[in-house]
């Protein structure tokens, strides 16, 4: 469905001289400094995916969907939606009617108009059969729940309702690819497990391919079984959301409070130094790699040299994974 080939991007801007001389010398001038926001990246997403597409503030993200979208045009490479070039100007008309977009930050909404309004003229811009139309909007006022404020104007409308809304304005058309940035950004919980679970309806009823972009890794765990990590315009991991942690360590943390003193050093030697302790109030923390270790080796070793008053067992969460990696900068 999307095929990312070879893609770099650079922005050019002119260097500024101080003051009004040098700000008109600008206008005239053939220096520039570049920056390159995404450099020579590939991946391919298959139709029906839900792909999570993260990274941090400036990694080259935004600029990625912006392309994907027809909104910018790479500065070299090539990137095909459906077979079709979103930049290109013969062919947008058509890949436009076959994308969906919801930016979290904007809205697609005609402000002082009232929301089945701003329905209705998406229906006539994207030619949408009667039948189809009504078919698609009953469902979506039930999954979105949207019933209630469909008369309103979108001014009005709370965030929790103008993103549902901008949602379902989203995929009246049938869109078989929807682009999601930062889609439950600002909106409390009850709002957004209901925008997660539409998606989940939504990817399901219609095969609809979703790249979703967000800080908010409980989104991607709940919604992605595959994502994409780019850093400074490089993409440092691709692959299932499920083997991250098996590629950078499947690290566990014992929490210990005991009575008795625990010779660490000897501790560590035993498992052939492959241990870290940490002291964090009355615990002590023991962390290691759960593919180098034997949980139940250590467990049976803690309990044979010391008296435990207070045990418990851990893990990393994907979220600190990936902060590892973004560390690391290395697939």
């Amino acid at each position: 469905m999307i095929e990312v080939k070879n893609i770099t991007k650079v922005f050019k801007k002119p260097i500024r001289k101080p003051g009004i001389i040098g700000m008109i010398k600008t206008l005239f001038s053939t220096k520039y400094e570049t920056t390159t926001a995404v450099n020579n990246i590939s991946f391919n997403i298959n139709p029906g995916e839900i792909v999570g597409y993260i990274g941090s503030n400036g990694a080259g993200k935004s600029t990625t969907i912006k392309m994907m979208c027809g909104i910018l045009t790479p500065s070299s490479g090539e990137i095909l939606i459906d077979g079709l070039e979103p930049y290109n100007s013969k062919t947008r008309n058509k890949v436009v009617k076959n994308i969906g977009v919801v930016f979290g930050q904007r809205s697609q909404l005609w402000w002082d108009l009232p929301l089945i309004e701003t329905f209705r003229l998406l229906k006539l811009i994207y030619e949408v059969p009667d039948e189809e139309w009504n078919e698609r909007f009953e469902y979506f006022k039930e999954v979105l729940d949207i019933g209630k404020f469909l008369n309103s104007p979108a001014r009005t409308l709370s965030l929790g309702q103008r993103m549902r809304a901008d949602l379902a304005a989203s995929l009246l058309h049938n869109p078989k690819v929807l682009f999601l940035d930062e889609p439950t950004i600002g909106l409390d919980v009850l709002v957004k497990e209901k925008i997660l679970t539409a998606i989940k309806e939504i990817n399901k009823k219609y095969n609809t391919t979703v790249i979703l972009t967000t800080h908010d890794m409980n989104d991607i765990i709940e919604l992605c079984k595959r994502i994409i990590i780019i850093d400074e315009g490089n993409i440092l991991y691709d692959g299932p959301l499920k083997n991250i942690k098996n590629r950078f360590g499947d690290i566990r943390h014992i929490h210990i409070s005991s009575k008795e003193r625990i010779n660490l050093e000897e501790f560590n030697k035993t498992f052939n130094n492959n241990l870290t302790f940490e002291k964090d109030e009355n615990f002590l923390i023991i962390s290691f790699d759960a593919g180098l270790v034997s949980i139940n080796d250590i467990v049976n070793y803690i309990f044979q040299n010391c008296r435990v008053t207070d045990f418990k067992i851990t893990e990393n969460n994907i979220e600190s994974v990936v902060k590892k990696i973004y560390e690391a900068k290395s697939v």
